[in-house]
Formats: structure tokens, sequence, C-alpha cells
């Protein structure tokens, strides 16, 4: 396995033991175990927990840009296209993507924690943001970079209250037309 796969790989297991266990079960041993590696793979690759840290960070950018961006091209830039753009994500998010996501939201607790992670936590929300101010645009936003961050901000805040929130344990499956719906007010909003 060559390394950037390596890398990839340990950032993955990271990630789904962060969602499993909190960041308490976050070590190199733990991950070396979870990976089916060699006792000391992990800390060969990245030497301290903050660096681990940061590669589930540049890892989970990675996946979720990749999920925003899609197989096929861009929606068209009509509101209804781009929320059930939107919809489908977050339906994602909430079912196959849900592990993935809790990961997202542990790891941004610690680093809101702990200053020296800011930097990647930073880096890594960049590209939603911008991927997001360019769909606004397209749908004639005054001020798309204003507009895009409200619009991940009730994204992630929608996010959070279905996987963790009060009510995320009762709530029924999520239910794409509704999600639909949901995303269809918050571009209407993020234009507004």
């Amino acid at each position: 396995m060559s390394t950037p796969d390596r890398r990839t790989l340990l950032a993955d297991t990271a990630i789904d033991l962060v969602a499993a266990t909190g960041l308490r079960g976050l070590t190199h041993r733990a991950v070396d175990a979870a990976a089916g590696l060699p006792a000391g793979s992990t800390s060969y690759y990245f030497r301290t927990r903050t660096a681990l840290i940061g590669a589930c960070y540049q890892r989970l950018a990675e996946l979720d840009l990749g999920d925003f961006d899609g197989d096929g091209p861009p929606p068209a830039p009509e509101r209804d296209a781009v929320a059930a753009a939107i919809a489908a994500l977050l339906y994602r998010w909430l079912t196959t993507g849900r592990a993935r996501q809790l990961a997202r939201f542990e790891l941004s607790l610690e680093a809101a924690r702990r200053p020296e992670l800011g930097p990647e936590l930073h880096r890594a929300g960049l590209g939603a943001r911008a991927r997001a101010a360019a769909l606004l645009a397209g749908l004639g936003a005054a001020r798309p970079e204003e507009s895009a961050e409200l619009l991940v901000g009730w994204t992630d805040g929608l996010l959070y209250d279905r996987l963790a929130g009060a009510l995320a344990h009762s709530r029924p499956a999520p239910d794409l037309a509704e999600l639909t719906g949901v995303a269809r007010r918050m571009v209407d909003a993020a234009l507004a």
C-alpha cells in the first residue's frame, strides 16, 4: 500500500473511531488495531495526536466536498434544483454518512477547546462555504459569501439537531421530500 493510501486508510479509520467512541477512543494504538496494521503504523505517519486529528479534518473536508460535488454536473442555477441537491446531500449525511458527520461535530468541538487545531478546521470549512457561495451567486445572491455563511450554518444546525439533538433518537427516519422542502426554505431565506 502506498503512503497516500496508507494515510487515507488511517484517517478514515480514525474518523470511524471518533464516530463510534468519541475522542477518548482516538489513540494511535486504537487506529492501528482498527485498521489491521502493525503497532506503530499510525504514529509513523502522524507523530502526534494533533497531527492525527488534523488528518481527520482534511479527510472529512475531502469526503464532504466530494459529496457536495457529486458524480454529475452541478445543479441548474434555479432554486428548486439547488434545493433538491442540498436535500440529497442532507439525506446522504443523515443516513449513509451519519457516522462521518458525528465525527465532524466531535472534532469541531475539540477544535473549539484547543486553539492549535483551529487552523485545520478553518481550512476544512472554507471549501463548503466557497461551493455554497458559488451556488448562491448562480441564483443571483447580492452577497453570496455572506449568504453562504448562513446556508452552511443552517445546514450544520439541521444536521446536528437530527443526529445529536434532544429529539434525534425519537424522530422518524429522514425523508427526502421533507428535506427538500426544508432546503428550499433555507435557499429562499439565504437569498432574501
